[in-house]
């Protein structure tokens, strides 16, 4: 069932600037924000400097655009970043996905298109609003593509919101079919919540999937990405995530288990390089998140950047970064693609933000390591049935940028009471370096081994930034503790031997899993879960952090605490006194980079303000990371920041949204 409204009569003409394709790291262009991460490269960066460190604590709130009534339900957690192209802006939002076109210069409704997809819409895995969709055009014609909850591909026409009828079926290719293997169309477990990318006329869909902690079954929808033609829906390739048999790769997978296996999609955002031709898919585990004893062997292509031909899909070179994965390093979020200048010689090279809180930079032409990325024994587990990778890649440069194992020195020292207790409850836990492996959870211990590089540490779907004129990347992370225990499921619920679990109902690890974030609650709340000493977090701060590398020598710049210190840190009474450092909050969140400043919103439930409760978005000088200005928000940020100029005036939006504030989007420029 669909519902359009169109106003026709004010949508403003688009400024179209069509042309040879240009290098994917350029930065948003003539103003506008016309993809995902600014442009195909998802720098997110744009060269705007009219808001500057000078005026940034002047922004005001140009307009706003609440989401509420965009759904049967409030959706909370908007994690959209919009697009604006000649002067109108696109957005998903809503619990059904809708997208909604409005007058960039006032907020106003132009027009809104969204699907009633009924039980199957109810069934999927990727749920409420995503983040975000795409934009096509070849100079006389205006597309914009979405993938709904459900799992279908929708063209728009950009200026009426209608679907375009030459299309697949009416506007609308199902992806649950042409997919190489038998899916249910109602309750077939594969979505996807990030937006289709389109680079020439090429439209690249990835695949997600439910949270991979507890799966249902070993035998899950497997993961395939697929490149459609833009103007008629038809699928031209479609890449196996999981080979089959024949094709490269499928020795990896031991015992025939790739012809079961499931998951291995791609829900991060997918980057191109037109002038190369090449795709690069960001893979995901294998199912399931914890444990891999029904799939031994290192298992291509998971945990994988996969280049692939943009027309044929054919794959030009991987590069595994982790093997045989057990600990729900997903790679999730784009890759960041950097021309950089290493030892005095060009590469066209690819920085890819993990959950590790590693960046691995790659040459984007081949796949090889611009740095030595070491081969590195690892520790053997024990859990029964286990297959275990000997070896690790271990990036020589640049250094990690937070912290991703958990050790005796991770835990909080503010007070010598405060750090006497942690220790007591991490005795129960193992603890080691980043790969320890999960064990298996015992009542008398250990319940589990404990990893800051987990389901949501590190980096997440929101990714980094890089700025092309400085060869700098400005990478977000956060700390997020989880404990790694499994247990036996019962045989009603899952036919895996092993799911994420803990053998006492007295401590439980964090809920979650994969980072997909695509629930419609809040933003998470400073990471605590079960894992906390008398409501603080286990581990030291900072809880959130922005990191500075420089690009050409793989070194850290700078790092800041990202976040002023959350209320139930600062008025802890066991903390009375004492001068806390500003701490940063825990959550997902994204960055904007302009001119010159880092842009990007606090997260992690709410502090308290002169101007009340919320949050700020924070400026930051790029080239030193000092503060550069606030604006106050009523609730925290839970999409990424963009920034466009429109009639002499550069704006930045983003989006918001909490416990008890529906999500909406809030626009800020400076006063007239």
């Amino acid at each position: 069932m669909k519902r359009t409204v169109s106003i026709l009569s004010i949508i403003l003409p688009a400024i179209l600037s069509v042309g040879l394709p240009a290098a994917a790291q350029t930065g948003a262009k003539n103003g506008e924000w016309r993809t995902f991460g600014g442009d195909l490269g998802n720098t997110r960066y744009s060269p705007l400097n009219q808001i500057d460190g000078s005026n940034f604590n002047k922004l005001e709130i140009a307009w706003r655009f609440k989401t509420a009534n965009l759904g049967p339900r409030v959706e909370y957690n908007l994690q959209s970043t919009p697009l604006m192209v000649g002067g109108i802006l696109y957005s998903t939002g809503g619990t059904r996905r809708a997208v909604v076109a409005l007058d960039a210069a006032t907020g106003e409704l132009l027009w809104t298109h969204s699907e009633n997809e009924g039980r199957r819409g109810q069934s999927a895995p990727r749920q409420f609003s995503g983040r975000g969709l795409s934009y096509w055009t070849d100079g006389r014609e205006e597309r914009i593509l979405y993938v709904t909850p459900g799992y279908r591909l929708i063209a728009l026409n950009a200026k009426t919101g209608q679907r375009i009828p030459s299309f697949g079926m009416d506007g609308i290719v199902d992806l649950k079919l042409e997919d190489d293997q038998e899916i249910d169309l109602i309750t077939g477990e594969v979505g996807l919540h990030s937006p289709p990318t389109v680079a020439g006329d090429t439209v690249i869909v990835g695949a997600a999937h439910r949270a991979g902690n507890g799966p249902r079954t070993k035998r899950n929808v497997k993961g395939f990405v697929r490149g459609y033609d833009v103007r008629t829906g038809k699928r031209m390739w479609i890449f196996h995530t999981i080979p089959k048999s024949g094709e490269f790769g499928y020795n990896t997978w031991e015992n025939d288990s790739a012809d079961y296996t499931g998951n291995t999609g791609a829900w991060g955002v997918i980057s191109v390089d037109e002038q190369l031709g090449l795709a690069y898919i960001p893979v995901e585990l294998p199912t399931g998140d914890y444990y891999g004893g029904h799939r031994p062997g290192n298992g291509l292509f998971g945990e994988s950047i996969v280049a692939v031909d943009l027309k044929t899909g054919v794959r030009k070179w991987h590069y595994q970064l982790e093997h045989h994965g057990i600990w729900d390093h997903d790679i999730p979020c784009a890759p960041i693609l950097v021309d950089i200048n290493v030892d005095g010689r060009p590469v066209k090279a690819l920085a890819q933000p993990t959950k590790q809180a590693w960046l691995y930079v790659l040459n984007r032409e081949n796949g090889q390591p611009v740095w030595p990325i070491e081969e590195r024994p690892v520790e053997k587990g024990t859990v029964p049935g286990e297959w275990y990778a000997p070896t690790q890649p271990f990036p020589t440069k640049p250094p990690a940028y937070d912290r991703h194992g958990f050790e005796k020195e991770d835990i909080l020292d503010f007070t010598p009471e405060l750090r006497a207790k942690g220790e007591q409850f991490a005795s129960r836990y193992r603890l080691g370096p980043i790969f320890t492996p999960p064990v298996v959870s015992k009542a008398e211990g250990p319940l589990g081994t404990l990893a800051l590089a987990a389901n949501q540490g590190g980096t997440n779907w929101a990714g980094g930034s890089f700025d092309p004129s400085t060869n700098i990347a400005y990478v977000a992370s956060h700390k997020s503790l989880a404990s790694l225990g499994l247990v036996a499921p019962d045989p009603q619920n899952s036919d895996m031997a092993y799911v994420l679990g803990t053998a006492t109902e007295r401590v439980r690890p964090p809920a979650g899993g994969g980072g997909a974030g695509a629930d419609g609650g809040a933003a998470p709340a400073g990471g605590v879960g079960g894992l906390n000493i008398d409501g603080l977090p286990l581990f030291k701060p900072p809880y959130g952090s922005i990191t500075a590398i420089d690009l050409n020598k793989g070194e850290i710049l700078w790092q800041v605490p990202h976040g002023e210190t959350p209320d139930f840190v600062k008025n802890h009474p066991a903390l009375k006194g004492l001068n806390i450092p500003r701490t940063g909050r825990a959550g997902i969140f994204g960055t904007l980079v302009t001119g010159s400043l880092v842009v990007a919103g606090e997260v992690g439930g709410f502090a308290t303000y002169p101007q009340g409760r919320g949050a700020y978005l924070r400026a930051y000088d790029k080239a030193t990371g000092k503060d550069a200005g606030t604006v106050f928000m009523p609730a925290p940020q839970t999409g990424s920041p963009m920034t466009y100029m429109l009639n002499g005036k550069q704006y930045i939006i983003v989006a918001i949204g909490g416990v008890g504030y529906p999500a909406e989007l809030l626009a800020f420029r400076l006063p007239d």
